[in-house]
C-alpha cells in the first residue's frame, strides 16, 4: 500500500514550533508500506519554526497578523502535485492543522476554538478525489483495510 503522510507524524521536526507529532501507528505503517512524507508549510516556503497560523474567513493568517495564505496554498498545490504523481492509496494528515486538518481546524481567533471543515491542503486533496484521514481516525481506517485484505485473501481460490 502507498501512503502519503504529514511529515510531522513521521517524526520530522517541521511543526510550527520546531517539533514534531511523531506517531507510533505512523511509524508502524512506514515499516510495512511505501510512505511519502510531506509538509505543506515547508513546501510553501515557510520556515521552521514559524509563528502558528489559523484560517479566518477563508484566509490563512499567522498569529502576529501576517497573511500567509499564499504560502499555505502553494504548499497545498505542491502536495497535490506529489499526490497526482505518486497516486497514494491513502493520505494520513495531522488533525486540526490549518493545512492538514481533515475534519476540523482552529477558527482563526487563536483561542483553541475548533470549527468543522478541512485545512487548505486536506481540502485540495479531497477535492481532487484523494482519500484523506485525520491521524486520530487512523485506527478505525486500519481496521477497515485489514478486514478488506482478509476478505480478499479468503475469496481467492486455492491453487489446483
Amino acid at each position: 500500500m502507498k501512503i502519503m503522510v504529514s511529515a510531522c507524524l513521521a517524526g520530522e521536526n517541521c511543526k510550527y514550533n520546531g517539533g514534531n507529532n511523531r506517531n507510533g501507528k505512523i511509524l508502524q505503517l512506514m515499516a510495512e508500506n511505501e510512505v511519502i512524507t510531506v509538509c505543506p508549510e515547508q513546501l510553501g516556503g515557510l520556515p521552521t519554526p514559524r509563528v502558528p497560523s489559523e484560517i479566518k474567513d477563508g484566509v490563512v493568517t499567522a498569529g502576529d497578523g501576517r497573511i500567509v495564505d499564499k504560502e499555505f496554498r502553494t504548499g497545498a498545490a505542491k502536495c497535490l502535485e506529489i499526490a497526482m504523481r505518486e497516486k497514494p492509496d491513502l493520505i494520513v494528515l495531522q488533525s486540526r492543522s490549518p493545512s492538514c486538518g481533515v475534519k476540523q481546524r482552529y477558527d482563526g481567533t487563536f483561542t483553541g476554538t475548533l470549527v468543522d471543515g478541512p485545512g487548505v491542503t486536506a481540502h485540495l486533496l479531497m477535492e481532487n478525489g484523494f482519500r484523506c484521514v485525520d491521524v486520530e481516525d487512523l485506527s478505525k481506517i486500519l481496521e477497515e483495510i485489514n478486514a478488506q485484505t482478509f476478505l480478499a485473501m479468503r475469496s481467492r481460490k486455492p491453487p489446483v
